[in-house]
Protein backbone atom coordinates (compact mmCIF):
# COMPACT_ATOMS: atom_id res chain seq x y z
CA UNK A 1 0.00 0.00 0.00
CA UNK A 2 1.02 3.48 -0.89
CA UNK A 3 1.13 6.53 1.03
CA UNK A 4 -0.85 9.35 -1.01
CA UNK A 5 0.91 12.42 -0.02
CA UNK A 6 -0.90 15.78 -0.79
CA UNK A 7 0.95 18.88 -3.00
CA UNK A 8 0.78 20.67 0.05
CA UNK A 9 2.87 18.06 2.25
CA UNK A 10 5.41 17.47 -1.03
CA UNK A 11 5.60 20.73 -0.43
CA UNK A 12 6.99 20.87 3.36
CA UNK A 13 9.15 18.09 2.67
CA UNK A 14 10.43 19.64 -0.34
CA UNK A 15 12.78 21.61 2.45
CA UNK A 16 14.60 18.30 3.09
CA UNK A 17 17.09 17.58 0.09
CA UNK A 18 18.34 21.53 0.99
CA UNK A 19 19.88 20.23 4.21
CA UNK A 20 22.46 17.33 4.98
CA UNK A 21 21.68 14.39 6.28
CA UNK A 22 22.66 14.79 9.90
CA UNK A 23 20.04 17.83 9.76
CA UNK A 24 17.46 15.28 8.56
CA UNK A 25 18.40 12.83 11.21
CA UNK A 26 17.65 15.65 13.85
CA UNK A 27 14.45 16.69 12.10
CA UNK A 28 13.35 12.92 12.58
CA UNK A 29 13.70 12.91 16.03
CA UNK A 30 12.19 16.67 16.75
CA UNK A 31 9.19 15.08 14.90
CA UNK A 32 9.01 12.26 17.51
CA UNK A 33 9.13 14.67 20.10
CA UNK A 34 6.60 16.08 18.66
CA UNK A 35 4.39 13.01 18.62
CA UNK A 36 5.47 12.81 22.19
CA UNK A 37 5.32 16.69 24.08
CA UNK A 38 3.52 18.65 21.05
CA UNK A 39 5.01 21.41 18.97
CA UNK A 40 8.08 23.83 20.74
CA UNK A 41 8.56 26.78 19.11
CA UNK A 42 11.67 27.83 20.25
CA UNK A 43 13.15 24.55 18.55
CA UNK A 44 12.25 25.82 15.20
CA UNK A 45 13.54 29.36 15.87
CA UNK A 46 17.27 27.56 16.93
CA UNK A 47 17.02 25.66 14.00
CA UNK A 48 16.18 28.43 11.35
CA UNK A 49 18.92 30.82 13.15
CA UNK A 50 20.93 27.71 12.21
CA UNK A 51 20.26 27.27 8.57
CA UNK A 52 19.33 30.76 7.86
CA UNK A 53 15.78 30.16 6.74
CA UNK A 54 12.33 31.20 8.30
CA UNK A 55 11.29 29.40 11.61
CA UNK A 56 7.63 28.49 9.33
CA UNK A 57 10.16 26.69 6.46
CA UNK A 58 11.53 24.41 9.70
CA UNK A 59 8.18 23.70 11.33
CA UNK A 60 6.29 22.88 7.90
CA UNK A 61 9.89 20.50 7.30
CA UNK A 62 9.22 18.56 10.56
CA UNK A 63 5.35 18.22 10.46
CA UNK A 64 5.84 16.78 6.69
CA UNK A 65 8.19 14.29 8.17
CA UNK A 66 5.97 14.48 11.08
CA UNK A 67 3.23 13.27 8.60
CA UNK A 68 4.86 11.15 6.80
CA UNK A 69 6.50 8.70 9.92
CA UNK A 70 3.08 8.69 11.50
CA UNK A 71 1.18 7.40 8.21
CA UNK A 72 3.29 5.15 7.45
CA UNK A 73 3.67 3.43 11.11
CA UNK A 74 -0.10 3.58 10.97
CA UNK A 75 -0.53 1.41 8.39
CA UNK A 76 2.30 -0.57 8.61
CA UNK A 77 3.65 0.01 5.26
CA UNK A 78 6.18 -2.18 4.40
CA UNK A 79 9.69 -1.20 3.38
CA UNK A 80 9.46 -1.52 -0.64
CA UNK A 81 6.10 0.55 -0.18
CA UNK A 82 7.36 3.33 2.26
CA UNK A 83 10.43 3.17 -0.39
CA UNK A 84 7.35 3.79 -3.24
CA UNK A 85 6.02 6.04 -1.99
CA UNK A 86 9.05 8.23 -0.97
CA UNK A 87 10.49 7.48 -4.75
CA UNK A 88 7.93 9.80 -6.11
CA UNK A 89 8.77 13.13 -4.34
CA UNK A 90 12.15 12.77 -6.45
CA UNK A 91 14.92 12.72 -3.51
CA UNK A 92 18.71 11.25 -3.98
CA UNK A 93 19.02 7.39 -2.82
CA UNK A 94 21.12 8.84 0.25
CA UNK A 95 18.27 11.05 1.27
CA UNK A 96 15.26 7.94 0.87
CA UNK A 97 17.55 5.67 2.35
CA UNK A 98 18.25 7.95 5.40
CA UNK A 99 14.24 8.35 5.67
CA UNK A 100 13.98 4.41 5.30
CA UNK A 101 15.50 4.21 8.20
CA UNK A 102 13.89 7.02 10.02
CA UNK A 103 10.94 4.87 9.41
CA UNK A 104 12.10 1.87 10.58
CA UNK A 105 14.07 2.88 13.38
CA UNK A 106 10.87 4.83 14.83
CA UNK A 107 8.18 3.00 13.53
CA UNK A 108 6.99 0.75 16.79
CA UNK A 109 7.54 4.40 19.30
CA UNK A 110 5.44 6.02 16.90
CA UNK A 111 2.70 3.07 16.98
CA UNK A 112 2.92 3.44 21.19
CA UNK A 113 2.52 6.70 21.09
CA UNK A 114 -0.33 6.83 18.79
CA UNK A 115 -2.02 3.49 20.73
CA UNK A 116 -1.11 6.35 23.87
CA UNK A 117 -3.14 9.04 22.57
CA UNK A 118 -5.78 7.24 20.99
CA UNK A 119 -9.13 7.42 23.12
CA UNK A 120 -9.99 4.77 25.79
CA UNK A 121 -13.65 3.43 24.92
CA UNK A 122 -16.10 1.35 27.39
CA UNK A 123 -15.75 -2.34 27.02
CA UNK A 124 -17.96 -5.02 28.13
CA UNK A 125 -17.74 -6.43 31.28
CA UNK A 126 -20.78 -8.12 31.92
CA UNK A 127 -24.38 -8.43 31.58
CA UNK A 128 -27.69 -9.43 33.87
CA UNK A 129 -31.13 -9.50 32.68
CA UNK A 130 -34.42 -9.89 33.30
CA UNK A 131 -37.68 -10.61 31.73
CA UNK A 132 -40.85 -8.80 33.54
CA UNK A 133 -44.47 -9.73 32.54
CA UNK A 134 -47.72 -7.74 33.51
CA UNK A 135 -50.45 -10.15 33.54
CA UNK A 136 -53.17 -7.53 35.07
CA UNK A 137 -53.62 -4.33 36.39
CA UNK A 138 -56.65 -2.64 38.33
CA UNK A 139 -58.10 -1.62 34.96
CA UNK A 140 -57.13 -4.01 32.71
CA UNK A 141 -57.79 -7.58 34.09
CA UNK A 142 -56.40 -9.52 30.69
CA UNK A 143 -52.98 -8.15 29.44
CA UNK A 144 -50.26 -9.81 28.50
CA UNK A 145 -47.55 -6.82 29.20
CA UNK A 146 -43.47 -8.16 28.69
CA UNK A 147 -40.56 -6.06 29.18
CA UNK A 148 -36.55 -7.18 29.31
CA UNK A 149 -34.59 -4.97 31.88
CA UNK A 150 -31.17 -5.25 30.96
CA UNK A 151 -28.29 -4.21 33.42
CA UNK A 152 -24.87 -3.90 31.42
CA UNK A 153 -21.90 -3.60 33.17
CA UNK A 154 -18.32 -1.50 31.79
CA UNK A 155 -15.10 -0.38 32.38
CA UNK A 156 -13.32 2.34 31.24
CA UNK A 157 -9.48 3.15 32.24
CA UNK A 158 -10.13 0.85 35.25
CA UNK A 159 -13.66 2.65 36.73
CA UNK A 160 -16.53 0.34 36.46
CA UNK A 161 -19.98 1.64 35.32
CA UNK A 162 -23.48 0.62 35.72
CA UNK A 163 -26.32 1.38 32.99
CA UNK A 164 -29.56 -0.14 33.50
CA UNK A 165 -31.88 -0.47 29.63
CA UNK A 166 -35.88 -1.77 29.40
CA UNK A 167 -36.99 -2.44 26.22
CA UNK A 168 -39.49 -4.66 25.12
CA UNK A 169 -38.95 -7.89 23.38
CA UNK A 170 -39.74 -6.64 20.04
CA UNK A 171 -37.19 -4.10 20.08
CA UNK A 172 -34.73 -6.36 21.69
CA UNK A 173 -35.09 -8.80 18.71
CA UNK A 174 -34.44 -6.13 16.44
CA UNK A 175 -31.52 -4.83 17.94
CA UNK A 176 -30.27 -8.10 17.89
CA UNK A 177 -31.33 -8.68 14.42
CA UNK A 178 -29.19 -5.27 13.58
CA UNK A 179 -25.41 -6.59 15.38
CA UNK A 180 -25.92 -9.93 13.66
CA UNK A 181 -26.09 -7.88 10.55
CA UNK A 182 -23.24 -5.47 11.38
CA UNK A 183 -21.18 -8.89 12.16
CA UNK A 184 -21.50 -10.45 9.20
CA UNK A 185 -20.35 -7.33 7.38
CA UNK A 186 -17.53 -6.78 9.05
CA UNK A 187 -16.32 -10.53 7.56
CA UNK A 188 -16.77 -8.86 4.26
CA UNK A 189 -13.35 -7.89 2.20
CA UNK A 190 -14.21 -4.08 2.23
CA UNK A 191 -14.25 -4.07 6.02
CA UNK A 192 -11.42 -6.05 6.53
CA UNK A 193 -9.58 -3.62 4.01
CA UNK A 194 -10.97 -0.57 6.01
CA UNK A 195 -10.20 -2.40 9.73
CA UNK A 196 -6.82 -3.75 8.44
CA UNK A 197 -5.71 0.32 7.50
CA UNK A 198 -6.97 1.59 10.66
CA UNK A 199 -4.63 -0.57 12.87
Amino acid sequence: MLLDLSEEHKEHLAFLPQVDSAVVAEFGRIAVEFLRRGSNPKIYEGAARKLNVSSDTIQHGVEGLTYLLTESSKLMISELDFQDSVFVLGFSEELNKLLLQLYLDNRKEIRTILNELAPRLPSYHSLEWRLDVQLASRSLRQQIKPAVTIKLHLDQNGDHSTHLLQTDPATLLHLVQQLEQALEEMKTNHCRRVVRSIK
